[in-house]
């Protein structure tokens, strides 16, 4: 069973490869089907971290709330880099810029969140908790959103309310469009 921390640095390692999977495709095909896969899942992570992790962190770590106000800051801003990239034609030059910067974001976010917020999560809870965590994570990614919206709620209970349904749509949508798909 791996703990929410190896969960969510498991993700990290994913949307790291996918980034250098888009720096890599030579066809717009391609770059498109990887940004359709790294938006995915750049937004499961986000919205699973935002109803299950935020609120520990901001519970049982000292500093907590400013800490988690900063990360779902941090959220909201690549939201509203994957908004203009989701559906964006594969040959718009601007798809690349827009990728570039949400890379330098993620990457950043990245670094906070392995370097302060995970050893302070890790130090304020038990194993048994952080495992627990992970399930309830691993649980909240079948069913959260999987494109972005950068003007839906994002803080509890409000976001928790709303992503099941706004996930479902989000799901069929993408059924309906091959979306995500290999």
């Amino acid at each position: 069973m791996s703990d929410v921390i190896e969960l969510l640095e498991h993700d990290h390692r994913e949307v790291e490869e996918m980034f250098a999977e888009f720096e890599a495709a030579t066809t717009a095909a391609d770059k498109r089907a990887i940004a359709d896969k790294l938006i995915i899942e750049l937004v499961r992570h986000s919205e699973a971290e935002e109803q299950a992790v935020y609120p520990v962190i901001s519970k049982k770590v000292d500093g907590g709330k400013d800490l988690v106000e900063h990360e779902i800051d941090e959220h909201t801003q690549a939201e509203k880099l994957m908004k203009q990239m989701d559906g964006m034609d594969a040959e718009d030059p601007q798809l690349g810029v827009l990728m570039g910067q949400l890379k330098s974001a993620i990457q950043e976010h990245i670094r906070e969140e392995e370097g302060e917020a995970f050893p302070k999560l890790r130090q304020a809870t038990s194993k048994d908790e952080l495992e627990k965590l992970g399930t309830v994570v691993q649980g909240l990614k079948k069913i959260v959103p999987t494109h972005p919206h950068p003007m839906a709620p994002d803080h509890p209970p409000f976001n928790a309310l709303l992503a099941p349904g706004a996930g479902l749509v989000d799901r069929v949508r993408d059924l309906v469009t091959g979306r995500g798909k290999d």
